[in-house]
């Protein structure tokens, strides 16, 4: 099972020194866990779903695109500021993106996860927006749309399928299901941080 989608992915600097520092530590993450009832047994069922996930990605990361490309108010934070498609931008953050699923599955929610999450946080906000890929495009994705668009990431008719494709129970692919919810969840309420710090991304909800 692979724990990469590539070899090299362009941005991509999990663990590296130049990662923002999250002010979330390890103690404070076991009281979010709790608070969105993730347990062991969850984390469990995340391994699973990454080992299913792992070579279906790339579809699962164009399901996700074709629901933003239909509504462009969300289409937009991913285009060049005159509205035209940018391909470079698009194809690097779409291997981060499939990234990010392993991500969620496979790794240990340590400090270095923690960091990762105010990095990509801070990737949607006018702090670090753009400047991983060098586009010019809108500078920053508002803190609604990041919210809303949780239900397209969770919802169960896109991901249950992808779930199941390798024969496990239903029962499996629910618990499954279930785990990366909340762990989706958990991870929204860390990338809400830098939002609510006026002196970081002000005026950006």
């Amino acid at each position: 099972m692979k724990t990469k989608i590539a070899e090299n992915i362009p941005g991509y600097t999990y663990g590296q020194s130049g990662v923002a520092k999250s002010p979330i530590n390890t103690d404070e993450l076991k009281l979010l866990k709790q608070s969105v009832g993730m347990t062991e047994e969850d984390e469990r069922y995340l391994r699973v779903a990454g080992e299913v996930l792992s070579d279906r990605t790339e579809e699962l990361v164009g399901r996700w695109r074709t629901v933003i490309a239909a509504h462009p108010h969300l289409a937009r934070y991913s285009k060049r500021l005159d509205g035209q498609a940018d391909p470079h931008y698009s194809q690097n953050s779409g291997l981060r993106f499939q990234q990010w699923i392993l991500d969620t599955c496979l790794r240990p929610y340590d400090q270095d996860w923690l960091n990762y999450q105010q990095e990509i946080a801070l990737r949607h906000t006018s702090v670090k927006k753009n400047k991983t890929d060098g586009v010019e495009s809108i500078g920053y994705i508002p803190l609604r749309y990041v919210v809303t668009f949780t239900a397209v990431i969770n919802d169960a008719h896109i991901l249950k399928p992808l779930l199941a494709a390798k024969g496990h129970s239903a029962e499996e692919v629910d618990r499954m299901h279930q785990a990366w919810c909340k762990s989706v969840q958990l991870q929204i309420a860390l990338w809400a941080e830098p939002y609510t710090d006026t002196k970081i991304a002000p005026n950006e909800w």
